[in-house]
């Protein structure tokens, strides 16, 4: 599997990691229903205030239409036909608890007193001419009343709400929120007392709400604490959850470093006893068919698990960094058992060698291709590095002085799978090739597909125009082979000629090719 760690990681990093993989969701659960909580508190602060506006209109609206019913009587004696209509309304009308009438701003008549009180009016007291909340009067001097106030000239008709209705509302109407009903600079609270200090604000949810009827306020909203105090009443099992999840992505991301590790470890450790070992397929020339060299490709000798499939561990090695080392170490192998043998091989005998964008990013392949090439006669072999496209090669400084020190050493290059990669045109833009390696899938679809069949005719066109080698991959029928040695294509490779062997018997294959070719 490609990872990308470069080695093991230390063991109180390991142990941060998890920790952090544990909090992050409880974190982010905390914080997704802190903020649903928030978010329902606000809702039900204004559903809360809406209901109290209702509530508070309804009142006041029956306070209105006993007003209504009393002012024909505003002006007229206070006798007993006008103080049995005053109770009359105080009885029929919910919520009010007394009415009264006043002639030019002096209350003369009352469903309390009858006759006997007279008391100033003073229209500043009420809000927009019409409503007064007060804190008491002389009968209950420390209940609020709501006294609503309706004017005609110099009469007037008033019927108050007394307060023990008004406290009901606002401390009934709502589980978790708090109300305060506001009329001009003074307000009420659940607790009962008219306050003429500045409205509170809550910190929580605070929402206000004017009445569209009446000159009146409420506020609705909550103490600070109050979103952690609703999260824990109404979320216990979603903490629960949220714990459980933590521990499991903490052992999962606890797990998936272990499993990280360790492929890279078994990789080190494998390099070390050198279970990496090289196989060689032969590469023909597309004329004469003759072995004009091998690619050699790397193969993991496992002790437990035995030969190791190359795609289930190149592209770790790659991603690892591993890559390098490993090529290395094949180089110097494919040297030790080719040199002996040299005597077998064509002069400039080819011996192709994948590397990555790994590889390009220093000097020190330079150095590796001096060695391997120290090992044999000069102009004996031709070494080609293949360019693979798992990982892209951008072109700067040090990959220009990498190629141009490989060429002067006689190493050629060639970009291997052709025509699959996204780099493969900018490769040759940027790098001075030698060789395009036409990949497999194009060259099986030869008489089964036009489109892939066209695509091939042009690539090999195309290294025709730019005077590059060309070698075909994964030919495996003949019919492919001679369609490709007619187009012209330089050399062949694939199961036709030889599967990848170790090195005991491609050597055997290959004197047995070269015995043959000499009778």
């Amino acid at each position: 599997m490609p990872l990308t760690v470069n080695g093991p990681r230390k063991r109180a990093t390991r142990y941060l990691i998890t920790t952090l993989s544990a909090l992050l969701p409880v974190a982010l659960g905390v914080v997704i229903l802190y903020w649903q909580a928030e978010r329902t508190l606000q809702q039900s602060t204004a559903q809360t205030a809406q209901e109290a506006v209702r509530q508070f209109d309804l009142m006041l609206d029956n306070t209105t239409l006993a007003a209504q019913a009393l002012m024909p009587l505003a002006g007229k004696p206070c006798d007993n036909a006008a103080q049995w209509a005053l109770r009359d309304q105080v009885t029929r009308r919910p919520f009010v608890r007394a009415t009264t009438l006043s002639w030019q701003r002096n209350i003369y008549c009352s469903s309390l007193f009858g006759s006997d009180y007279e008391s100033p009016v003073n229209p500043d007291d009420y809000v927009d001419g019409r409503l007064w909340l007060m804190n008491g009067n002389p009968v209950t001097p420390d209940t609020a009343l709501l006294v609503f106030r309706l004017v005609d000239g110099d009469k007037a008709a008033f019927a108050s709400i007394d307060g023990y209705h008004l406290t009901n509302v606002l401390r009934l109407i709502s589980r978790y929120a708090d109300l305060v009903l506001q009329v001009g600079p003074n307000w009420l609270s659940g607790a009962g007392q008219v306050q003429h200090t500045a409205v509170p604000v809550f910190a929580v949810a605070h929402h206000q709400l004017a009445s569209a009827r009446y000159p009146y306020s409420v506020a609705a909203g909550m103490p600070a604490g109050e979103v952690w105090r609703y999260m824990q009443a109404r979320y216990p099992a979603l903490f629960s959850l949220l714990v459980f999840f933590g521990v499991m992505a903490g052992i999962l991301a606890h797990w998936l470093q272990k499993r990280s590790s360790a492929p890279t470890h078994e990789l080190r450790r494998a390099l070390g006893a050198d279970e990496f070992i090289a196989y060689y397929q032969p590469v023909v020339r597309g004329d004469t068919r003759e072995w004009a060299g091998c690619e050699v490709l790397m193969r993991w000798q496992h002790p437990k698990e035995g030969l190791v499939c190359p795609d289930l561990f190149i592209p770790l090695a790659e991603h690892s960094g591993l890559i390098v080392p490993m090529t290395r170490a094949l180089l110097r192998q494919t040297a030790a058992q080719l040199a002996p043998h040299a005597a077998l091989f064509s002069p400039g005998f080819h011996i192709g060698v994948n590397i990555t964008a790994r590889h390009c990013q220093d000097l020190a392949l330079v150095d590796d291709c001096r060695e391997f090439l120290a090992a044999f006669a000069p102009g004996q072999v031709t070494l080609v590095l293949e360019l693979t496209e798992r990982e892209l090669i951008t072109p700067t400084e040090i990959t220009h002085q990498l190629f141009d020190a490989l060429h002067g050493l006689g190493v050629m290059i060639a970009i291997d799978d052709f025509g699959t990669g996204h780099s493969s045109l900018g490769y040759l833009r940027h790098f001075n090739v030698d060789y395009l390696k036409i990949d497999q899938s194009f060259v099986a679809m030869i008489g089964a597909d036009a489109l892939s069949r066209h695509i091939l005719d042009s690539i090999i066109e195309l290294s025709t125009k730019l005077d590059l080698g060309i070698v075909a991959e994964g030919v495996e029928t003949a019919q492919q082979c001679e369609y490709l040695a007619k187009q012209g294509v330089d050399f062949l490779q694939g199961y036709l000629f030889g599967k990848p062997l170790p090195c005991g018997e491609f050597i055997q294959s290959l004197n047995s090719h070269r015995l043959g070719a000499q009778r």
